[in-house]
């Protein structure tokens, strides 16, 4: 191996390490199981960068999901919190997982990479769940 491929191994391995933050996927809060998207969908992007979420699930029904810190323009990802993230909220997973939301207008990039979000969450959520 030479030094050019070492390095660029090095690279890649830097790169790689730098995109997760050990954040733990899965959480139990009592009889809430949490999903935090933040490695999860680390290549999702915004507008800006990463959008993660917690999605919080009872019972096999999505409670809530709450946007977590992001680089999005406040304005305009204020539009997508107040536009989409209830949209989920008392849907069973399996239906959840596969309902379409449309977009805010305004704020179309930063919608579609809220909306993988959850996506990936509740699809992890499912897979962590089958017996």
């Amino acid at each position: 191996m030479n030094i050019k491929s070492i390095i660029l191994l090095l690279g890649a391995f830097l790169f790689l390490t730098s995109q997760t933050t050990n954040t733990p996927i899965l959480t139990k809060q009592k009889d809430i199981t949490v999903i935090n998207t933040t490695d999860l969908a680390s290549d999702v992007e915004g507008y800006a960068g990463t959008t993660p979420v917690k999605v919080y699930i009872k019972a096999g029904k999505v409670l809530k999901v709450e946007a977590l810190e992001n680089e999005e323009t406040p304005k305009y990802f204020d539009m997508v919190e107040k536009g989409i993230m209830k949209k989920w909220d008392g849907k069973a997973v399996k239906v959840a997982e596969k309902q379409k939301v449309d977009v805010v207008t305004g704020a179309t990039v930063s919608s579609e990479a809220v909306i993988e979000n959850v996506r990936r969450g509740i699809s992890y959520y499912i897979y962590a769940n089958k017996k």
